[in-house]
């Protein structure tokens, strides 16, 4: 659908101009380069925003973003894309386990696109299956852009089909069953959710809240959003936090065979930072 198509069927008028605009102030912001296809996407998400600001139209909500930089937060987490589940791509928490086998002292994992929360938890399942223990000596870093799916994140509260797919032990260790107004529901027990920090990183940003070294970056299904200038430029940053022994896990659509200056492959969708680079 294009944006002059179905227009008479929405609440407010969208010309291609407002696409086109939205389009621009996302990748000046976070870098994410929408596609035409998004036109009805875009609509959907920032209508909200419109009537909730009782705002007239998508002219006047560019405008209004102009004049209130504070929106840009709004603007931000409505066009974002949090898609995730519990061990997403689990043959990345199979290397995951391998890796803390054969690297005694990893002691700091970020996982670059937390979304709401079940990648980092996934992956301190794994870290706490593997030591044995809750009280590890590893720091799990969880990021998002969007503050909204950051603070679902920090709660740790699940429909409880959520965790359909996971072995009745994960379910028993790691979760409690909501009860009362909460049936229906999993809460992440408190020791995984002391295991993880979680901060509001956009990686365009020259500022990230992180220093070297990193052991493991989790930064799955994250690039596509990104033209290939700004992915490089986002991948250089990392692989620069990684030690030579680190270990950098892409998404399953991600593959930086023409980045070979900065990554080498480890395996499905993993990769070693070039020891050139540091």
């Amino acid at each position: 659908m294009t944006s002059s198509e179905g227009s008479d069927n929405r609440e407010f008028s969208f010309a291609k101009a407002n696409f086109e605009a939205v389009r621009t102030l996302l990748y000046q912001l976070t870098g994410i380069r929408l596609a035409d296809s998004k036109d009805s996407m875009v609509y959907s998400r920032l209508a909200r925003r419109v009537r909730a600001l009782k705002l007239q139209g998508f002219s006047d909500y560019l405008q209004y973003l102009n004049q209130h930089p504070q929106e840009e937060e709004h603007f931000i987490n409505a066009l974002t894309t949090n898609l995730t589940s519990f061990f997403r791509e689990p043959h990345h928490f199979e290397i995951l386990k391998k890796y803390l086998l054969s690297h005694a002292n990893v002691k700091t994992i970020w996982c670059a696109a937390s979304s709401t929360g079940e990648e980092p938890y996934s992956i301190a399942m794994v870290v706490a299956e593997t030591l044995g223990k809750f009280d590890v000596p590893i720091k799990i870093i969880a990021s998002d852009i969007d503050s909204q799916v950051l603070k679902k994140a920090k709660e740790g509260i699940y429909a409880i089909d959520k965790i359909n797919s996971l072995s009745e032990e994960r379910k028993k260790q790691f979760f409690y069953r909501g009860k009362g107004s909460f049936a229906g529901m999993v809460k992440v027990v408190p020791e995984l959710q002391r295991m993880i920090e979680f901060k509001q990183v956009n990686l365009l940003k020259p500022d990230w809240p992180l220093k070297y070294p990193i052991d493991i970056i989790f930064c799955r299904n994250v690039m596509i959003y990104f033209d290939r200038p700004t992915q490089l430029v986002i991948l250089e940053r990392m692989v620069n936090l990684l030690p030579s022994h680190g270990l950098y896990v892409a998404g399953h659509s991600e593959t930086f065979n023409n980045a070979t200056h900065l990554v080498k492959p480890a395996g499905n969708t993993t990769y070693y930072p070039n020891k050139t680079v540091r």
